[in-house]
Order: structure tokens, then C-alpha cells, then sequence
């Protein structure tokens, strides 16, 4: 029996590749710059449309169009105002791990984990948002004025 098409619905961001690649091996619905796709638990995940090295200008609209949750790595997103003004001029939605404990791949993927069940009832959820999230702090809603 042919595998049937993955439902993907997270995109992670070139600055979680590690994690990236720990998470997309473990679930269809997750896809990366430079995935080739997959073939997992019977669904086949395509190659990703994100080259590797794409610009925030060149990719989040893509990431939006698709409908897909980008998972980040920013303490500092609120900062960042051409990403912000592209998450909201794109109805984008994001998901930002940040603070000291996101530094490397361990650390993230525990704040991801301490975050999954919120992160899969925001992909329900309308864009455009930016949520900041920790490994033991409440998540936050960055303003996107």
C-alpha cells in the first residue's frame, strides 16, 4: 500500500536546525529548509519548498500561504520589526523559543516538549501571532502593532 500525503503543518525555521531535523525524524507534520521529505508511519512528507539560507522576506510568505506554524529560535522577536511586520503583513504564525535555557538543541527540544500540546492548539488557531515561549515561563503574545 502506497504511503498517503504527510499533513504538514510546522515549519521550523533554518535557525533550529538541529531540532529541526531531531523533530522532523519523529513526525510527518514537521518540515525544515533543506528537508528532502520523508516516509513515515505510513505518510509520505515531500521535500520542502524553503531553500536553505532563505531570507525572513523570502520564506514567511511562503510558510503563511502554506498555513504552516513556524517554530523559531528568537529571545528577542519583539525587537526584530521587518519580522514582525512580515508575520503580520503575511497572516503568518509563530511560535519563538527563547530565553537562556534555548541555546542548544537539548535545550530547545525540552522547551518545545514543556510547549507541544499549546503550540498543536495554536496551528488551529487564525494568524497573524507571535507567541514567545520558555521552558518554565507562561507563553507570551508579542504585539505585532
Amino acid at each position: 500500500m502506497p504511503p498517503r500525503p504527510a499533513d504538514v503543518r510546522f515549519y521550523f525555521d533554518e535557525d533550529v536546525l538541529g531540532l529541526a531535523k531531531v523533530v522532523g525524524a519523529l513526525r510527518p507534520e514537521v518540515t525544515y529548509p533543506g528537508d528532502l521529505g520523508a516516509v513515515m508511519f505510513r505518510r509520505e512528507r515531500p521535500p520542502c519548498p524553503i531553500a536553505a539560507g532563505a531570507k525572513d522576506p523570502q520564506w514567511i510568505p511562503i510558510v503563511a500561504q502554506q498555513g504552516w506554524v513556524i517554530v523559531t529560535r528568537d529571545s528577542n522577536i519583539q525587537r526584530r520589526r521587518a519580522e514582525v511586520v512580515a508575520v503580520r503583513d503575511n497572516g503568518a504564525r509563530m511560535v519563538a523559543i527563547a530565553g537562556p535555557d534555548a541555546r542548544g538543541t537539548w535545550e530547545q527540544l525540552e522547551v518545545l516538549m514543556v510547549n507541544w500540546r499549546r503550540i498543536v492548539v495554536w496551528a488551529d488557531e487564525p494568524g497573524p501571532f507571535i507567541y514567545s515561549v520558555t521552558r518554565t515561563g507562561t507563553p507570551r503574545q508579542i504585539d505585532l502593532g
